[in-house]
This record gives C-alpha cells, sequence and structure tokens, in this order.
C-alpha cells in the first residue's frame, strides 16, 4: 500500500483525494491546505491540517496547489529523502524547492469540482529525479489509470499547450457559440449533436483529415456574410481561426 499526504484543497486535489480515498491501494493518510475549511469535508475520510508543523511520515507527498505558488510552498518542506511530487502540467520538476527527491505526477483532464470523472481513462504523465521513484509514481498510477507516460519537463509543458488549445480555447469558443445562440433566440442543445460528432471524428480521424467548414472550402461568400454578422472581437476570431485553417490546407482568405 502505497501512503500519500496531499497539499491543496483545489479541483486537482479534490479529485485525486477522492479516486485515492475509493482505492484499497492507496492510503491517503493527510491532506493540507492553508484555508483549513475548503478541505473540511475530508475530515471524516482523513486527517486534515493547516499546519505544516503536523505534516505525517509518507511514501509520495503530493502538491496540487497553482503553479505559481510552487516553488515557494515546496520551499518550506523538510522533507530530506522524501519523494516531493506537483500535479502541473506546465511547471517543470526543478521548480521543486524542496530538500527532497523531485517527481510530477500530471493528471491530464479537466477537473470541476462538482464534475464526476472516471480515471481509469485519464492518463497520468510522471517524471522523477532518481529511477526508484520513477517505479514508485509509476505503481501509484497504475493503481487509478490504464495510461500512464514518462515525459520529461520539455515534452510536459509542449503537451499543456497542446491541451490549452484542444480544451480551454474550444470550451471558449462553445461559449461564442452559446452567445450567439442566445442573442438568435435559438436553445443551444441544438449544437449538441454536431459538437459530440466533431470530437468523435477525432478518434478515428486526424483532425487535418476531419476538417470541414466554409474556410476549408474557400467560401469566401459565406464567409463574409458571417463576418457581417459578428461584433468586432468575434469577427477577428472568426478571421484569425479562418486564416489558420486555409493556410493549412491552402492559400489565405
Amino acid at each position: 500500500m502505497i501512503k500519500v499526504i496531499l497539499f491543496g484543497g483545489g479541483n486537482v486535489a479534490t479529485h485525486l483525494a477522492n479516486e485515492f480515498l475509493q482505492n484499497k491501494e492507496i492510503k491517503l493518510i493527510q491532506m493540507y491546505n492553508r484555508n483549513i475549511s475548503k478541505i473540511k469535508h475530508f475530515k471524516s475520510k482523513t486527517l486534515i491540517t493547516n499546519n505544516l508543523e503536523n505534516i505525517l511520515d509518507a511514501d509520495i507527498y503530493i502538491i496540487s496547489i497553482s503553479d505559481n505558488a510552487v516553488a515557494d510552498f515546496s520551499s518550506k518542506l523538510i522533507l530530506k529523502n522524501k519523494l516531493v511530487v506537483h500535479t502541473s502540467g506546465t511547471i517543470s520538476l526543478n521548480e521543486l524547492k524542496s530538500i527532497s527527491n523531485k517527481g510530477v505526477f500530471y493528471p491530464l483532464q479537466t477537473f470541476s469540482k462538482n464534475k464526476k470523472l472516471q480515471f481509469d481513462n485519464i492518463p497520468i504523465c510522471i517524471e522523477a529525479e532518481h529511477e526508484k521513484d520513477l517505479i514508485l509514481l509509476k505503481k501509484l498510477a497504475n493503481y487509478i489509470t490504464k495510461e500512464y507516460y514518462h515525459l520529461n519537463s520539455e515534452q510536459r509543458e509542449s503537451l499543456h499547450i497542446a491541451a490549452v488549445f484542444v480544451n480551454n480555447f474550444i470550451n471558449h469558443l462553445y461559449h461564442i457559440g452559446h452567445t450567439i445562440c442566445n442573442e438568435a433566440n435559438i436553445p443551444f442543445n441544438i449544437l449538441k449533436p454536431l459538437i459530440k460528432e466533431t470530437a468523435s471524428k477525432i478518434t478515428t480521424l486526424n483532425p487535418i483529415d476531419a476538417q470541414t467548414g466554409p474556410a476549408v472550402r474557400k467560401d469566401t461568400k459565406t464567409i463574409h456574410k458571417h463576418l457581417e454578422k459578428l461584433s468586432n472581437i468575434n469577427q477577428e476570431i472568426y478571421t484569425l481561426l479562418s486564416n489558420s485553417i486555409k493556410n493549412t490546407h491552402g492559400e489565405k482568405l
């Protein structure tokens, strides 16, 4: 059994805590958060604290806080010869400043506190300074998912950039589409089958082969009609994306 301590009370920490608590091979022995009220709902399931002096002995210490805070927070941990990891997709292994062995345990998924997830298909990206620690992280990952990848810090940063494009930016485009529908008194639900099919297609096709729409068809008449109906900022976004599609598949608008 792997003994784990989690630092953090945000979305990722909450999902990891819930997953660890239901896994018989993992013992979540303690959670820490500076604002203890954010983790009080775990009080009946594990020990909680907001005092670093009360941190117990564990096999892996997981820091799951904002990227900007990882370096400063980790520097306060006195955990010599212990494995301390962070869960960030974008910061390097060396951002950990604790007196400890360093590693990364990065689950590649979008996390919202009130949206349940099945971890068995969530990729976990791992990295460690020492082989024995890498073996331990592989073991931890294996307990909760079918997919894990050994990536270095540079690879993980590239992956995180890709994830921002396919998740965060896409979700913002959903918001723009939702707004356009609302303004025209159209239910957004009409678009949901299209959204599902678009996402489904890339499980069998490369994105470049799945591309459709007026930009790839060079349908300039339709593009200009769309631009006339859009506000200034959405015109810029529409033009930028259309030009990117045209550049990928041929000529520019």
